[in-house]
């Protein structure tokens, strides 16, 4: 059996990114656990993009897209995907789950793969049972 598919959400991708970042230790111990491959849904760049350059300075954007052109990362375009995020910012607009969120939910469950993230309200729907989280 293949090794299993983490998708990442924002959240990971700047923890990861920045050394000085609270959950930074931590994130990074469970991705050095997985051996992947990690995948960026295409719906989140600009978002990752944004956060990298405010919050981490060029250098993380450029490592980011780096990893990204070398494969380290692979992008998921997700083009069939837009009716799943439609019915998912739908369903779930208390929480509020936005576009990127429902973006890298729906990446995961079309390739039955784990998300990375910090973020509570991918965790709430991931109680659904068609995708797990990390960390638990």
């Amino acid at each position: 059996m293949g090794n299993p598919l983490i998708v990442l959400d924002t959240s990971a991708i700047i923890a990861l990114a920045g050394t000085r970042q609270r959950e930074h230790a931590a994130l990074t111990a469970v991705a050095a656990a997985q051996r992947g491959p990690f995948v960026v849904p295409a719906a989140i760049l600009a978002e990752v993009g944004y956060l990298l350059e405010t919050r981490l300075q060029h250098k993380a954007l450029d490592t980011f897209l780096g990893d990204l052109e070398e494969g380290t990362m692979q992008l998921d375009c997700g083009e069939r995907d837009l009716a799943r995020i439609r019915a998912l910012v739908a369903r779930y607009a208390d929480l509020p789950l936005g576009f990127a969120d429902a973006a890298v939910i729906a990446c995961a469950e079309r390739r039955a793969a784990t998300v990375l993230t910090l973020d509570r309200d991918i965790g709430i729907v991931a109680r659904e049972g068609t995708f797990s989280v990390l960390p638990g």
